[in-house]
């Protein structure tokens, strides 16, 4: 797999069709609007491109040779959850429609459709696309940091978020509970987190915790 490129200023509208006349004519409304067009007449040639770390969306033609729209959109479907597809073709039907929406496009137009249909289409994905990259930013944040903890750290990160009273942990691991205190101090320095529920929300986030998660909120500070 290549590695995502540097990413550029504003966000990439991708449009695949094998339709010169209709890659030209979105070229030209995307530039209008203010994005980055970046075209292709085949699904292979979309494929082949770098992947990218910008919002983006991708404007999907149905019908193209030898890979369809729909087999593209299975391909990439849990690879590029940050890249939302606007479904377009002039030969759709209700069955390709569901079939589309259920695999989570978020917009099916049919030729020929309104400019302005498919601008706000796309305004919607690149808003949902840019939300999606900033929790992946966030989450790989918090990787690092927990990654930055010391094993004994990470240890007692979790038994904290279970639940256990710094005493119940220095029994636990064969401590006292001022060695407790002071490595749990040092992970909440090191996780950011400025109080026990806000590490408890952090663990969950990097499945260390259960969603409903039974720690005491003052007994346990």
């Amino acid at each position: 797999m290549t590695s995502p490129t540097p990413a550029p200023k504003s966000p990439i509208v991708f449009v695949v069709d094998d339709d010169i006349s209709v890659r030209e004519s979105l070229e030209l409304l995307i530039k209008f609007a203010g994005w980055q067009p970046e075209t292709f007449a085949s699904a292979e040639d979309f494929l082949a491109r770098p992947r990218t770390l910008t919002p983006s969306c991708l404007v999907l033609d149905v019908s193209l040779p030898d890979l369809n729209g729909l087999e593209l959109q299975k391909l990439i479907a849990g690879d590029r959850i940050d890249m939302p597809i606007i479904f377009i073709t002039g030969h759709g039907d209700v069955p390709m429609t569901v079939q589309a929406m259920k695999a989570g496009a978020i917009e099916f137009l049919m030729k020929p459709f309104d400019d302005e249909v498919l601008l706000s289409a796309i305004r919607n994905a690149i808003n949902r696309s840019a939300a999606v990259l900033d929790d992946q930013a966030e989450l790989k944040a918090l990787r690092e940091s927990y990654e930055s903890l010391t094993p004994r750290e990470q240890e007692i990160m979790r038994l904290v978020v279970a639940g256990m009273l710094n005493k119940q942990i220095g029994l636990k691991l064969g401590i006292s509970e001022i060695t407790v205190k002071a490595h749990r101090g040092k992970v909440m320095q090191k996780m950011k987190a400025d109080s026990l529920a806000g590490l408890v929300k952090i663990a969950m986030r990097l499945g260390l915790a259960p969603a409903k998660n039974p720690w005491h909120s003052s007994s346990n500070l």
